[in-house]
Parts: structure tokens; C-alpha cells; sequence
């Protein structure tokens, strides 16, 4: 069984067991969420929600708080003697997926 959830403008596809990293939430390690289903495929076949399935519900559980990896950012401009440079790193939140209910 899988689902498709959508946190942060972004669409992941989820099972049981699963860790990710989705866009930073702010909740503690170890907190519990919920997420809304919009797309659930099991034994008996595919549910599509619109724009969510009734009655399903993801769990997932906090691990904890992360950076992505470091991107810089360069900007150039020839014969103007213009650079500037920067780095960026992306916070995410690293969860577990608990459970799928249906």
C-alpha cells in the first residue's frame, strides 16, 4: 500500500517504513503529523481523491531537523570587475512514515 501526500507545494509518494525530507515544518523531534491523502493504491485498486481522499490519513513521525547540502550562488559580470558570492543551505525536515489509515 502507498499513498501520495503534499506538504510544502510539493507531492511525495509514501509507504509504511519510508523516511524524508520534506520542507522544513516547525515541530519538534519526535512530534507526530498528519498529512492528507490525495492518492491511495491498495489491494483493491487506486482511490484518487479530489482533492483528497475521504477518511485516509498518513502518520509520520519527526526525526528531526536538517540542512541540504551547501549551493553556491555566483554572480559575475564581465569587465565590470563585479562578483559577489554566497552560499545557501536548504533546511528540511526529516520524517518516518508511521502508518497509512484508510
Amino acid at each position: 500500500m502507498y499513498a501520495i501526500i503534499e506538504t510544502g507545494g510539493k507531492q511525495y509518494r509514501v509507504q509504511q517504513g519510508d523516511v524524508i525530507f520534506v520542507e522544513k515544518l516547525d515541530l519538534a523531534p519526535d512530534a507526530a503529523v498528519d498529512f492528507d491523502v490525495l492518492l491511495l493504491s491498495q489491494d483493491k485498486g487506486l482511490t484518487v481523491g479530489r482533492p483528497t481522499v475521504s477518511g485516509a490519513k498518513v502518520s509520520a513521525k519527526v526525526l528531526g531537523q536538517v540542512k541540504g547540502e551547501k549551493i553556491i550562488v555566483f554572480k559575475y559580470k564581465s569587465k565590470k570587475n563585479y562578483r559577489r558570492k554566497q552560499g545557501h543551505r536548504q533546511p528540511y525536515t526529516k520524517l518516518e512514515i508511521t502508518g497509512i489509515t484508510a
